[in-house]
């Protein structure tokens, strides 16, 4: 199960629930794969409101990795993702939320 109070968040990826968080090394291949200079600029850049779908999957990988995934941007796109695109994208947000001190 997914702690909210240490920034986890839970995702079903292919049936498997799995849980993400952003560690530092995840940050760190965040604003690489993003192309962020620094963590203030990706910050910036995903609480700007215009979040791509490569921002998301960049996100959901990085979470997945900091929780422990050995996976790479091309097994999760082939992977199937309980609840969809939608789901996807509130998950990616809230991983982003929790990980910068929002809880819930």
């Amino acid at each position: 199960m997914a702690n909210p109070l240490a920034g986890e968040v839970a995702l079903v990826l292919d049936g498997e629930r799995r849980v993400m968080k952003l560690t530092l090394g995840a940050l760190a291949e965040l604003e690489e794969a993003l192309g962020a200079d620094s963590l203030a600029a990706l910050v910036a850049r995903l609480e700007g409101g215009e979040v791509s779908a490569r921002d998301v999957l960049a996100l959901l990988v990085a979470g997945l990795r900091g929780g422990g995934w050995p996976g790479r941007a091309a097994d999760l796109v082939a992977a199937e993702i309980e609840g969809g695109i939608a789901e996807a994208a509130r998950r990616a947000a809230l991983l982003v939320a929790r990980a910068f001190g929002e809880a819930a």
